[in-house]
Order: C-alpha cells, then sequence, then structure tokens
C-alpha cells in the first residue's frame, strides 16, 4: 500500500485512515496492492485498487441434485449443503418469480413450470462479494465532497479518480499512470 501526497503528515494521516477502513469492512487480505494519490490543492483524490483473485463461483451443482418432473412440469431441486440456500432462492426469485418457487422443507425446493435452464447457474460468486465490500471500503476513504468520479474497473484492478470541480485530463493521465504501475508489480 502507498499513499502519495504532497505532504507527508497528510499522507501519514491517509494512509492511518485507509489501513482502518480496510479492516473495518475486512478487506485487508484481499487486497494485492492499493495505491493512494491526494493532492488537496488540485483538489484530486485517486484511488487503484488490485484485488487478489477470490475462490470459485459456487454453481447449483455443487450442493443440490435437480430432477425435472414432466408429469408434473415441476423441477425439484434437492438440497444436500443449505449454506448457499439463500442465495438459491434468491437467484430463483429473480429468474422464474417468487410465486413458482416452493420450499416444503429446507432440503427441498420445487419450481413450477420451469423456464429457466439450471446447469452451470451462479449461486454466489465470491469475486463479486469482494468487489462489493471493495467498493464500500472505497466510497468510505474517498473525501467527503469529491462527487465528480471517474471509474474505471478492469479484471482485477479498481480505479477511482475524484474531485468537486471539473475531471481534468491530466488526472485521468495520472490514474493511468498508477494503473500501469499496479498491473506491473
Amino acid at each position: 500500500m502507498k499513499v502519495e501526497c504532497y505532504d507527508e503528515n497528510g499522507a501519514a494521516v491517509y494512509d492511518m485512515i485507509v489501513r482502518h477502513i480496510l479492516q473495518e469492512v475486512q478487506v485487508t487480505r484481499s487486497i494485492a496492492d492499493l495505491r493512494v494519490y491526494v493532492d488537496p490543492r488540485e483538489p484530486l483524490f485517486i484511488i487503484v485498487v488490485k484485488l487478489e483473485k477470490a475462490s470459485q463461483p459456487i454453481v447449483i451443482e455443487d450442493f443440490t441434485e435437480y430432477e425435472f418432473n414432466k408429469a408434473g412440469n415441476e423441477m425439484f431441486i434437492k438440497i444436500k449443503d443449505e449454506t448457499y440456500l439463500p442465495d438459491l432462492l434468491e437467484k430463483l426469485w429473480e429468474r422464474e418469480g417468487r410465486n413458482k418457487i416452493h420450499q416444503s422443507n429446507r432440503y427441498e425446493v420445487i419450481i413450477d413450470d420451469p423456464r429457466t435452464d439450471l446447469e452451470g447457474m451462479v449461486v454466489r460468486d465470491p469475486q463479486d462479494d469482494l468487489k462489493k465490500k471493495v467498493y464500500d471500503a472505497i466510497f468510505r476513504i474517498i473525501p467527503e465532497g469529491f462527487r465528480v468520479i471517474d471509474h474505471r474497473s478492469e479484471d482485477n484492478i479498481i480505479a477511482l479518480t475524484c474531485t468537486d470541480e471539473m475531471m481534468k485530463d491530466e488526472w485521468l493521465k495520472k490514474t493511468d499512470e498508477i494503473i500501469a504501475e499496479v498491473k506491473n508489480e
């Protein structure tokens, strides 16, 4: 982690703030690199975060068995591990509608007249969960009032250029330079 600012005391304070927020949101170990560039004279705030790779997505086949009953036009889903049941229900409600999903007990879900193919359906993606937490942290770190934001997200890198004025091209170039540094390390 590196905080860059013309004022050494300001950089030290921001370093402390960033570390505290990352611990609070519980993403410290999930971040491979983090760079902050602050210049209150401009006013400019740049943050670039490189994420560690999260575990593989959880697909429906990882914790269920399912079978289609042609006669009743129903899909029966047998739950082997209920850890991801809330995520599964949320996905099914989203895809099929809440009124078509029935749960007779915690180990069985029935879909009336299913319209979507369940094969390979991602139920939970840890990388998406990590990104949500990191964005939460970033928006706590950005100085209050800096609402003009240029956002870039590519693979495992998130970068935000923030100000309370009109965005300048040289600031975006500085962001590109920091992204290039982070990618090469």
